[in-house]
C-alpha cells in the first residue's frame, strides 16, 4: 500500500501513531450530538435545530462547522414536496369581516392575535381534515381538531379547545380566510361570545394568512407527507406527537 501511494513505510507508521487532535475529538463529540438531535426529532430537524442542541454543550461552536459535518454525514431533514389542496369555499353569500391584520403579523404579547385555517391529507380510509388555531406571538398551535369532514363543527372544535386551554381576554383578533365555515353564523356567534374580533383575508390571497400556511407547509413536508395512516385514530395519535411534542416545544 505504501508503494501504491508513494509514501515511506516509516512515514505511514508515524501517521497511524499520531494522536487525534483536540479539534478532531471535538468534531467527533459534536457529530454525536448532531446524530442524537437528528434521531430524537425523527429526521425532521435541520441545521438550525442541530446547531442549537450542539451549543448546549459547545456554546462557541460555529454554524459552518456544523454545516460541514451535516453535509459530510448527510444529516439532512426529511422532506416531501407539498401540493396545494383547496379546503374552504369562499363562494357564498355570508357576511365577511374586515382584514384587520393586512399582513402585519407582529404582536407584542401572547393571546393577542390568533390565526386559523383548514388543510387536508389522506389516510387509507379516505380524506382527513385538520383545523388549527395558531398564536402569532408564541408561534404555537394553541388548538386543533382532526376529523373526516370539514364542516363548521371541525373549526369550532379547534377554537373551543384553544379558548378553554388559554382563556384569552376580550379583544383578541381572530384571523381566518373567507371560508364558509368561518363566515357561518354559528362560528361568528361563538367568536362574539368569546369577545373576539373577527378578521378575514382578502379573497384568494393566501399571503394574508401566511402564518397558518407556513405551519401547514411544515406539517406536510416534515410529517404527514412521509407517513401512511391507516385511519383517523392513527393520524390523531401521530399529530399529538408532532404538534404537542415536536412543533410547539422544539421546532
Amino acid at each position: 500500500m505504501c508503494a501504491v501511494f508513494e509514501v515511506s513505510r516509516s512515514g505511514y507508521y508515524e501517521w497511524t501513531d499520531r494522536p487525534v487532535s483536540s479539534r478532531e475529538k471535538d468534531n467527533q463529540e459534536i457529530l454525536t450530538l448532531m446524530k442524537e438531535s437528528y434521531k430524537e426529532n425523527q429526521g425532521m430537524c435541520g441545521l438550525d435545530k442541530m446547531l442549537e442542541d450542539v451549543r448546549e454543550t459547545f456554546p462557541s461552536c460555529g454554524r459552518n462547522r456544523v454545516y460541514r459535518l451535516q453535509k459530510e454525514h448527510r444529516l439532512y431533514p426529511r422532506r416531501k414536496k407539498k401540493r396545494k389542496v383547496l379546503t374552504t369555499d369562499s363562494k357564498h353569500s355570508l357576511p365577511v369581516a374586515e382584514n384587520l391584520l393586512n399582513q402585519d403579523f407582529e404582536t407584542s404579547v401572547k393571546n393577542q392575535v390568533w390565526v386559523t385555517d383548514i388543510t387536508q391529507f389522506v389516510s387509507e380510509k379516505g380524506n382527513l381534515y385538520l383545523a388549527i388555531v395558531k398564536d402569532l406571538y408564541t408561534k404555537e398551535i394553541v388548538g386543533w381538531a382532526l376529523e373526516e369532514h370539514m364542516r363548521t363543527s371541525l373549526c369550532l372544535s379547534a377554537l373551543e379547545k384553544a379558548f378553554k386551554k388559554h382563556r384569552p381576554g376580550k379583544g383578541l383578533i381572530h384571523h381566518s380566510d373567507r371560508g364558509s365555515q368561518y363566515c357561518s353564523y354559528e362560528y361568528q356567534h361563538k367568536l362574539h361570545s368569546y369577545g373576539m374580533k373577527p378578521s378575514m383575508s382578502r379573497k384568494g390571497n393566501c399571503w394574508d394568512n401566511a402564518p397558518a400556511e407556513s405551519f401547514f407547509s411544515a406539517l406536510k413536508t416534515e410529517r404527514v407527507g412521509l407517513q401512511s395512516y391507516k385511519n383517523l385514530k392513527e393520524a390523531k395519535q401521530d399529530l399529538y406527537w408532532y404538534i404537542g411534542q415536536f412543533y410547539n416545544r422544539k421546532r
